[in-house]
């Protein structure tokens, strides 16, 4: 009993690790809620969470380009959800140039610049310690649907409408991009430090960027709906940002545990991603 005195966070995740699948994500629901809440309340300007949420990003690319360079291996890394990276970052960055062009441009473009290097360093300079027969998941089958969505649904403004049926691409594909990813760790079944913390810095940067709109519709930011238009649009934004949160959701919370538990490896149990 004094043992268990001394641990209530693990206790509680010793607990939550016997609830159901539905008690799981209620719970998962009602604590994104309260971090909702609490952003709300603590982030005076809810921009700053789409520029913090791009900078999260990049420090999970640095923390790969680190690895790549101290442990001389990419074993766990998926080169196709790197390539399926870069493709949203470069029609992103695309269309910020031609549409917009501001903070996001700079942070998308140094994003883009060390998201090639790793694939570089994956194609090339590591390859014999790539694990091809394990990053199986076809790329077509992520790009092919988020190419037909986007012809079909995208944005009404006054853009031209091929700028706007890349702008829906490009979010589409960051939505899904981390599926091949996933797909590795779900055939390893452990992850190692590294690849652990880039994936869980992807994680926070989905949130944070679904927090931004969020927060933006529920404080009435009329000037938002008006630059996203009107239509089924809209609710794809929202949609797309919710999705990549989730997607990711399970491994943060496989992730958080081995922290508190001390673990550097994370070991994901069958059928997590």
């Amino acid at each position: 009993m004094a043992g268990r005195a001394r641990n209530p966070v693990q206790g509680f995740l010793l607990w939550l690790r016997r609830q159901p699948p539905k008690v799981k994500t209620a719970l998962g629901c009602v604590g994104a809620i309260a971090m909702l809440v609490l952003l709300r309340f603590l982030v005076v300007d809810h921009d700053n969470l789409f520029v913090l949420a791009e900078a999260i990003h990049s420090v999970g690319i640095i923390v790969l380009i680190y690895k790549l360079q101290k442990e001389r291996t990419c074993a766990g890394l998926s080169l196709k959800s790197q390539e399926l990276t870069a493709i949203f970052l470069a029609v992103r960055l695309y269309c910020s140039v031609v549409m917009e062009y501001d903070i996001h441009t700079l942070l998308d473009t140094a994003t883009l610049a060390t998201t090639l290097w790793v694939i570089y360093m994956l194609r090339f300079k590591l390859k014999s310690t790539y694990m091809e027969d394990l990053d199986n998941l076809p790329s077509y089958y992520v790009i092919i649907p988020c190419a037909a969505l986007a012809f079909l649904i995208h944005p009404s403004t006054a853009h031209n409408v091929v700028n706007r049926i890349l702008w829906a691409f490009c979010v589409y594909l960051e939505a899904v991009s981390v599926l091949p990813q996933l797909r590795v760790m779900q055939n390893t079944k452990v992850v190692e430090p590294f690849t652990a913390h880039y994936v869980f810095a992807l994680g926070v940067a989905r949130f944070l960027s679904c927090a931004h709109w969020v927060l933006q519709i529920i404080d009435g930011r009329s000037y938002l709906i008006n630059a996203l238009g009107y239509g089924w649009w809209p609710s794809m934004v929202l949609l797309s940002e919710i999705v990549q949160t989730f997607i990711l959701a399970d491994f943060c919370y496989y992730y958080v545990k081995s922290v508190l538990e001390g673990q550097s490896i994370v070991r994901l149990p069958s059928g997590v991603v």
